[in-house]
């Protein structure tokens, strides 16, 4: 079956070890259904993959991929849940200290077909085109997770979103416009400046500028590089909340300023099957649609990859199969 898969992982040169080609697959296990890949969309975790952080060598070769949409063996358009539970588990399935995303323990979404549990097969909606669905599973399931179900603000609040380019940021911005924020974001690069205020930014600041207020919330998705700014940009009592660490895991935690200011810190990571539920339902009404930065066939992996690793990124990168 045709693939883009880990071979080999590097932490310098991630690159050397993505190979697109045919590949044979484990059997599927017990209460797996098949989905005949339509898109799929690149994540940072791909390249963390082929980095060698959080894929065991021994799991190779592995095929990539969290996200997708397709069509499952009775004809339904199905967009993929990302997120694997453990056997038995009940509840919020990103709570699970077992639970896995595809392309960890099971092969991913980077190919003619992927195997998944029943339980994670999510209708798309007609609305949304395959291309649209396949940006959802993991960016924008996690920006609707961190704007509405962990962030304290409320719509017409003020919200800060840090490094406005990635496919987390981006979503954030679009949600969280249609839904009534008042949506500052940064960015070092201008052009993704200016697409922010197309997205529903109403007002954009380079990279670590001072703010003309403080904000309620901070997305941040950035890490190191932008951490003390996230801090420093918080009213009194104001939240940080944080999905991902792409500059850097280990900033300095600044603790005097989060206890005298009594700042709070979130966490935050992908979102539930419902919650994806929810979000389509969102595009749906609003009509707000995923950032899509280039649509790619699969064959050319290595070219969005490659777009991602270097940073010039604005949305998502998709692959067609």
């Amino acid at each position: 079956m045709r693939a883009a898969y880990v071979a080999t992982q590097s932490a310098g040169d991630p690159l050397a070890g993505l190979t697109v080609g045919e590949l044979e697959l484990p059997e599927a296990p017990s209460g797996f259904r098949r989905v005949r890949v339509v898109a799929s969309s690149l994540n940072h975790h791909d390249l963390w993959s082929l980095r060698g952080v959080g894929l065991s060598g021994e799991r190779l070769p592995m095929v990539l991929g969290c996200d997708a949409a397709g069509v499952d063996d009775d004809g339904n358009e199905v967009i993929v849940h990302g997120v694997v539970s453990s056997e038995g588990w009940r509840g919020d399935e990103t709570l699970d200290p077992k639970r896995s995303l595809l392309s960890e323990q099971h092969p991913g979404t980077m190919a003619d077909e992927v195997w998944v549990p029943e339980r994670n097969l999510v209708p798309k909606p007609p609305e949304l085109t395959f291309e649209e669905a396949a940006c959802l599973p993991t960016a924008w399931l996690t920006a609707y997770r961190m704007l509405f179900t962990v962030s304290p603000a409320a719509p017409g609040s003020t919200v800060l979103v840090q490094g406005a380019g990635g496919g987390v940021a981006s979503a954030v911005i679009a949600l969280a416009a249609a839904a009534g924020f008042r949506v500052w974001a940064t960015s070092r690069s201008e052009e993704k400046r200016r697409r922010a205020l197309d997205l529903g930014a109403d007002r954009v600041f380079d990279d670590g500028a001072r703010l003309p207020e403080r904000v309620d919330v901070v997305f941040d998705s950035v890490g190191e590089a932008t951490w003390s700014h996230s801090l420093k940009s918080l009213v009194p009592g104001g939240t940080i909340v944080t999905c991902g660490a792409t500059s850097g895991p280990a900033p300095s935690a600044d603790l005097n300023r989060v206890f005298f200011l009594q700042l709070r810190v979130l966490g935050s990571t992908m979102g539930t099957r419902e919650e994806l539920i929810r979000l389509t339902r969102f595009l749906v009404t609003t009509g707000v649609r995923p950032v899509i930065d280039s649509v790619l066939p699969l064959e050319d992996a290595a070219q969005g990859f490659r777009r991602m690793l270097d940073g010039e990124v604005f949305g998502k990168i998709v692959f067609r199969h």
